[in-house]
């Protein structure tokens, strides 16, 4: 594990020359609870209004076929949500041991967020546990009833954790004297600037991971020749969800494209790899950055492109990477490839959804392609990188700043020794959780082909 980390902090380095010895494991340890993490959150915003839905369907007419599929999705949510529970309480964990003078300094000011994202989790175990055991035990009508606070609850809990991400990249609510935090407001705080657009981009990319996940699974399925009205239900209406979503989701990200211009040029500086403050900004496609010439090398130019998706004006002036100190910047290469590839995926799954509307409100029917449901197994794994993509984007695009401007990273971990054995101890922790999902979910499946 060492070796590992020897090597991951040699390549930061080829990147971008500025590497944190001390914060490497802590920064791994992380970032792998956070990919684990964040999928399940999106899950947790968008399978509950997705199954609620289904069972309204049933409601409507009757039709066992959506019973059938909305209890099968809410015993999946079920297990889902229980996995939820153990990367969420890692994560907790994490955040006082591996960042202990960030909770220590600024505890007081986001600490409420935690607290009211607590009552949500326990609120939906609640309501969950009632929907997937009250079936035909409750009246049809107040089994529905009961999904709608996990819908509201699994929404508000992400919410309140969001916000604070929000205010570490856009900090307000306290005031700093004698460099000790003072005075702190938390609803201020959590109601900051970027809490709108990240609450939305979110939201939005939680159908989009949920809906493409389950129709991946399903297309699989239709090719392997189950084409029966199950699968047919069980196909289109998450992929419906995910579609309507994805179009949405490129304004939303043109939204918090603008919003970081304003308050954190820098990084976006960084999405492009622009060294020098200018008028009409180009953008590039591919290539990388050349910390030795400040340059982007081998990339397809796009002229005033940059300044275009920035300020909506071809020839508006963008903030360059020249405008801090060298150690005040983020590490380029990183940021770049991760923003293109959320871009590059999200256009990639706005065009597949766009085609499947296209094919169903002309013909009323999937398309016939085999191609098309070959596109939409990868769309599930795919949607999924581009999640972790744009909050690596988000987060690597901060840095040096855990709380922007006023906290950085390599003042915030933590110096305790022996990171390497909680990292291996980590590792075995997610593959023995994982390793349990996947039993079960086959289990499920199995009954599922049995149908």
């Amino acid at each position: 594990m060492t070796g590992f980390a020897v090597f991951a902090e040699q390549v930061r380095g080829v990147l971008e020359g500025a590497a944190q010895p001390d914060a490497v494991e802590a920064r791994q340890m992380q970032a792998l609870s956070l990919a684990v993490h964040i999928p399940l959150v999106c899950f947790g915003i968008a399978f509950p209004a997705m199954i609620v839905f289904v069972e309204g369907l049933y409601l409507r007419t009757g039709d066992p076929v959506y019973k059938t599929l909305a209890k099968r999705w809410s015993k999946v949510a079920l297990i889902i949500f229980a996995t939820g529970v153990v990367t969420g309480t890692i994560l907790s964990f994490e955040f006082g041991l591996l960042w202990p003078d960030f909770m220590a300094t600024f505890g007081e000011v986001f600490g409420v967020a935690f607290g009211l994202e607590g009552i949500s989790f326990f609120l939906e175990a609640i309501f969950i546990a009632i929907y997937v055991y009250g079936w035909d035990r409750l009246p049809r009508k107040t089994h529905i009833l009961t999904g709608i606070p996990i819908i509201i609850t699994g929404a508000t809990g992400s919410a309140f954790v969001i916000s604070v991400n929000g205010w570490m990249n856009d900090p307000q609510g306290f005031e700093v004297v004698n460099g000790q935090v003072q005075d702190p407001v938390p609803f201020t705080a959590l109601l900051n600037g970027h809490v709108a657009h990240e609450l939305v981009h979110m939201y939005l990319a939680g159908y989009l991971v949920c809906g493409f996940m389950l129709a991946a699974y399903y297309a699989r399925r239709w090719l392997g020749g189950r084409r029966d009205r199950y699968t047919r239900t069980a196909l289109v209406v998450p992929l419906t969800f995910a579609a309507l979503a994805a179009p949405i989701q490129v304004v939303v990200g043109d939204w918090a494209a603008r919003t970081v211009t304003e308050s954190q040029p820098v990084k976006l500086a960084a999405f492009e790899g622009l060294y020098k403050t200018q008028e009409g900004a180009a953008f590039h496609l591919g290539g990388f950055y050349d910390t030795e010439r400040n340059e982007v090398r081998y990339g397809i130019k796009i002229p005033y492109l940059l300044s275009i998706l920035a300020k909506h004006n071809p020839t508006a002036e963008v903030t360059g990477l020249d405008s801090v100190a060298p150690e005040d910047r983020p590490p380029v290469n990183i940021v770049r490839t991760s923003f293109q590839t959320m871009i590059a995926i999200g256009t990639f799954l706005a065009a597949l959804g766009s085609l499947f509307i296209f094919v169903w409100l002309r013909k009323r029917r999937l398309p016939h392609s085999k191609w098309f449901f070959r596109a939409l197994i990868a769309a599930g794994p795919l949607s999924v990188v581009a999640l972790i993509a744009g909050w690596v984007t988000t987060e690597v695009g901060r840095q040096p700043w855990i709380v922007y401007e006023f906290m950085r990273t390599e003042d915030a971990v933590t110096s305790a020794d022996g990171l390497e054995i909680a990292y291996a101890a980590l590792i075995f922790v997610y593959v023995l959780l994982f390793g349990s999902v996947l039993w079960l979910l086959r289990r499920l499946q199995s009954r599922d082909h049995a149908a």
